[in-house]
C-alpha cells in the first residue's frame, strides 16, 4: 500500500512511499482509514522542528476515522465493521507514577502513532486494541478525524483548567483547535473573545458564527484594552486558551489574564521565545502546559460532539486524496482553510 512517509530526520524528507501493509497481532486492530486530518504538529514533523520523538522512516499522520477490518488474537472489545477512531499514546510504560495516575501521555516512555509507529496517512494502519474509541452512529467519519484534536482541546480546557458559567475566557489562535476551544468554553457558560491577526480574518468571522462573544485582530486593535473594558473592574479575564503557539499571543495572554487567573498553553511554538516569567509571580496567576490527551478527554469530546454543543462538520474545509498531500500542507500552511482532510482510499 501507498503511505505518506519521513523517511528520514531532518526539514523534508517526506514523499509518497511503498509501505507494507500490516496485519492484526494479538491484542491489535487493523484499521481501514476513512478520513485522516492534517495536524500542526504533521507540519512541525514535516520541518524537523519538533520535541516529540519521531522513528524515520514512519508513516505519519495520527488524527483518523476508520472501519475495523480485522482484529489480532485475543481481541474482545471491538470487532470487524466497528467504526473508530483511536487515541495516539501507541505505547508508553504502565509502570511510571504518571501511567498509573492516569497521566500516561506525559509517559517518559510514550511513543505515539504517525511519530515512532506507522500511523494514518496510509489506506490501513495498525494500532492496540486498548487505544480505540468507537465511534456513534450519530457522528460521521469526517467527524470522527477531528475527535482526536477535539480531545486534546478537551484536556486542556477541562482536565487542566475550570471554566465556570459566566467567566470570561480568551481563546487566541482562531485556527481549528481554537475554534474547538471556543466552542468547549461555551458549552462551559463562559463570554468568549477570540484573539487573532488579520490573516485570520475570515476564521475570525467563523468564530463569530460559532458562538465568540467578541472577536478582536490584534493588528488593528489593542486586545488588552478590550480586555479592559469587558471585565469588571478591567481586571482581566479569568481563563486563557492560547492556540495559535505564537510567542507574542503568550506574552499577550499573560497579561490579558486576571490575577490568580488560569493561563492554558495549548499551541506549540516549534521554538524558544523570551516571557517574563516575573508576570506570572506578580498575579499569581495558575499556568499550565497542556499536551495530547487521556481517556477522559476523549469521552468528553465524544459527548460534547454527540449532544451538538461541538460543532467539528463545519470546521472542514479542504479535503484531498492521500498524492495530494503536497497541496494540502501548503493550503495549512498558508491559512486558507480551517481543517485538511485526507482521504487515504
Amino acid at each position: 500500500m501507498k503511505g505518506l512517509v519521513k523517511f528520514a530526520a531532518g526539514p523534508g524528507n517526506l514523499e509518497i512511499r511503498e509501505v507494507v501493509e500490516p496485519t492484526a497481532k494479538p491484542g491489535f486492530v487493523k484499521i481501514e482509514v476513512k478520513a485522516a486530518g492534517i495536524c500542526g504538529s504533521d507540519i512541525h514533523i514535516y520541518h524537523s522542528d519538533i520535541a516529540i520523538p519521531v522513528r524515520p522512516p514512519v508513516v505519519i499522520g495520527h488524527e483518523f476515522s476508520g472501519v475495523v477490518v480485522e482484529v489480532g488474537e485475543g481481541v474482545t472489545t471491538c470487532k470487524v465493521g466497528d467504526r473508530v477512531s483511536s487515541e495516539t499514546a501507541y505505547s508508553y510504560c504502565g509502570k511510571c507514577h504518571n501511567c498509573k495516575t492516569g497521566r500516561y501521555n506525559l509517559c517518559n516512555d510514550r511513543r505515539t502513532l504517525g511519530y515512532w509507529y506507522n500511523g494514518a496517512f496510509a489506506k490501513f494502519t495498525l494500532v492496540p486494541a486498548d487505544r480505540i474509541q468507537k465511534l456513534p452512529d450519530s457522528i460521521s467519519f469526517e467527524e470522527g478525524a477531528l475527535l482526536e484534536p477535539a480531545a486534546c482541546v478537551t484536556h486542556a480546557a477541562m482536565d487542566l483548567a475550570t471554566i465556570q458559567a459566566g467567566d470570561v475566557v480568551l481563546v487566541s489562535g482562531p485556527g481549528a483547535v481554537g475554534l474547538i476551544a471556543l466552542q468547549v468554553a461555551k458549552a462551559h457558560g463562559a463570554f468568549v473573545i477570540v484573539s487573532g491577526t488579520s490573516v485570520d480574518t475570515s476564521r475570525l468571522e467563523f468564530a463569530k458564527k460559532l458562538g465568540a462573544d467578541i472577536i478582536v485582530d490584534v493588528m488593528k486593535e489593542d486586545l488588552l484594552e478590550v480586555v479592559k473594558t469587558l471585565t469588571p473592574d478591567g481586571r482581566g479575564v479569568d481563563v486563557v486558551l492560547e492556540c495559535s503557539g505564537s510567542g507574542r499571543a503568550t506574552a499577550t495572554g499573560i497579561e490579558a489574564v486576571r490575577k490568580q487567573g488560569q493561563f492554558v498553553q495549548i499551541g506549540l511554538a516549534g521554538k524558544p521565545f523570551e516571557l517574563n516569567f516575573d508576570r506570572i509571580c506578580y498575579k499569581e496567576i495558575k499556568v499550565t502546559g497542556s499536551l495530547g490527551s487521556v481517556w477522559t478527554a476523549w469521552r468528553n469530546a465524544i459527548r460534547l460532539v454527540e449532544t451538538k454543543q461541538l460543532n467539528l462538520k463545519d470546521l472542514i474545509s479542504h479535503e484531498f486524496k492521500l498524492d495530494e498531500w503536497e497541496t494540502g500542507f501548503d493550503v495549512f500552511e498558508k491559512k486558507e482553510g480551517l481543517k485538511v482532510l485526507f482521504r487515504p482510499e
